[in-house]
C-alpha cells in the first residue's frame, strides 16, 4: 500500500522540486524562482510524497496569497502518477491552505486544450471568467478560471465531501492518504 503524505514544501526539497517541475513543465521555474518562492510570507507551497520515498514527489502544488484572493500558480503530477486522483488531492490541499489563509476566491489560468485539467477544476467548481489568446509559448490560449466562497460554510461542506472521495478514489488503487497538513 501506498501512503500519501500532504505537506508543505520546504528549501530542503529544491533537488525534487526542480525534478518535478522539469518533467511536468520542462523548467518553468528555476532553482532561485523556487527559493523565493519558500521564502515568501504571501506563497504556500505544497508537496505529495510517498511516505517511503523521501527524495521524490509525485505532485507540486503553488498559491500566492494577494489581497484576499488565491492565485494557484503550479499544479503538478508526476507522469507516472496521473489520473489517480492525486491531482485531486493537491488541489483540494491549496483551497484548504486558501481558506485557512482567510482568502475568499481563487482564480488560475489554464492552457484551453488542457482537458484533463479543465476537467479537475470543473469538478471543484472554477468557472470560466475570460481566455487570454496566445498565452502559451506554443500559441494556446490560457482560460482564465474562477471559484468564490471559500470562506462560505457551504464550502466547507465542500472540502469535507471532496475528501471522502478523494480517499476512496485514492483506495481503489491501494493508495491511503497517511498525512495532511
Amino acid at each position: 500500500m501506498t501512503s500519501l503524505v500532504l505537506h508543505p514544501l520546504t528549501s530542503h526539497q529544491l533537488e525534487p522540486i526542480l525534478h518535478l517541475d522539469h518533467l511536468c513543465f520542462g523548467g518553468l521555474w528555476t532553482q532561485e524562482g523556487y527559493q523565493r518562492e519558500l521564502a515568501s510570507p504571501n506563497s504556500i507551497l505544497l508537496g505529495i510524497q510517498d511516505a517511503d520515498i523521501a527524495d521524490r514527489l509525485l505532485a507540486l502544488g503553488c498559491l500566492w496569497a494577494i489581497l484576499d484572493e488565491a492565485h494557484l500558480t503550479i499544479l503538478a503530477v508526476h507522469p507516472d502518477h496521473r489520473r489517480q486522483g492525486i491531482g485531486q488531492l493537491m488541489l483540494w490541499g491549496l483551497l484548504r491552505a486558501a481558506r485557512q489563509s482567510q482568502l475568499s476566491r481563487a482564480t488560475l489560468e489554464v492552457n484551453a486544450n488542457n482537458q484533463a485539467a479543465r476537467s479537475l477544476y470543473e469538478q471543484f467548481g472554477f468557472r470560466e471568467a475570460g481566455r487570454r489568446r496566445g498565452y502559451y509559448s506554443n500559441g494556446d490560449d490560457a482560460l482564465i478560471l474562477w471559484l468564490s466562497g471559500l470562506q462560505n460554510g457551504n464550502f466547507l461542506q465542500k472540502l469535507e465531501e471532496w475528501d471522502r472521495q478523494i480517499q476512496h478514489r485514492i483506495a481503489t488503487w491501494g493508495g491511503k492518504i497517511l498525512k495532511r497538513c
